[in-house]
């Protein structure tokens, strides 16, 4: 098996729970298995969430939002762990995607010989590949059922759109789970991690 060139982000503003587990159990698992890995926590880096003027008018990036999208650019693998919060993803990784994932980083339109723009699009990160690791503290089943697909946000308007092929993995109800449960959990990020999958 081939090394790759792995990103993992920490989207749980703690990384103390079971997010954080969840990221350095598959971080270990990967690195033990020859994977060249980088991590970024949402915790730790330092930004303004908020697109204040909406796609409009250049918002000048952060350190961490430049960092961020070197990342996404080096790696071959993008793993993205954090918690369903009110059917979504917390606001400040929801800030970092709206932030980060412009025009001419993670896709282009592609315009007209007058210069207008078209519904069609390249997609920037072609090739790559991604495994979203979400949690929750309501069954995926009764979520599924009720709201309905929470993930297709950052699976299909984020990653997809953007190139990536990608694969997501669900666990709960997670506040309190069984230490069995946990432990079958855990055993599954450990085996991706080593394949980089």
């Amino acid at each position: 098996m081939s090394s790759k060139k792995i990103f993992i982000l920490l989207g749980h503003p703690d990384k103390n729970g079971l997010c954080g587990m969840a990221a350095d159990t598959y971080e270990k698992a990967a690195r033990e298995a020859g994977h060249i890995v980088e991590r970024l926590n949402i915790e730790e880096m330092q930004f303004d969430p908020v697109l204040h003027q909406g796609y409009r008018q250049h918002q000048e990036l952060e350190p961490a939002l430049v960092r961020f999208q070197a990342l996404i650019q080096w790696a071959d693998h993008f793993v993205v762990v954090y918690p369903v919060w009110w059917v979504g993803m917390p606001a400040k990784m929801k800030g970092l995607f709206d932030r980060a994932w412009l025009p001419g980083s993670a896709f282009r339109y592609i315009k007209t010989k007058n210069g207008t723009r078209t519904i069609f699009w390249h997609r920037l990160y072609s090739g790559k590949t991604a495994r979203i690791i979400m949690t929750s503290g309501t069954a995926p089943w009764l979520v599924r059922f009720l709201p309905g697909n929470v993930n297709a946000q950052l699976k299909w308007g984020i990653l997809w759109f953007a190139g990536f092929s990608v694969h997501t993995t669900w666990f709960g109800p997670a506040e309190r789970p069984a230490e069995y449960k946990r432990d079958r959990w855990l055993r599954k990020l450990r085996n991706f991690g080593r394949k980089g999958k």
